[in-house]
């Protein structure tokens, strides 16, 4: 039998499993640190760990306003609180 993923099943997927890779890039910058690997070195991987998030944070973003919107489509009508709630998730990210 096959299982029916929802859309939001799916992002979820997607997010925890670049949160697992981001994870393990974390694990790896302490590594280096306790081997004393050059600073310019944990940088760039401090800077990879920044971007991943980032990442993370425009999925979930998506995801949420993606809800948003369909909800209200299927209402026939979007709501100003639809609309501020949209924006206070972009003003906390952006």
């Amino acid at each position: 039998m096959v299982d029916d993923f929802t859309y939001d099943q799916i992002e979820d997927t997607k997010i925890l499993s670049r949160l697992k890779r981001i994870e393990g890039q974390i694990r790896g910058i302490q590594g280096m640190i306790s081997e004393g690997r050059p600073c310019s070195e944990v940088l760039m991987q401090i800077r990879a760990v920044k971007s991943a998030l980032h990442q993370v944070s425009k999925l979930l973003v998506e995801k949420e306003v993606n809800s948003c919107i369909y909800s209200s489509l299927s209402s026939n009508s979007i709501s100003q609180g639809m609309i501020n709630e949209i924006l206070e998730i972009l003003f906390k990210v952006y």
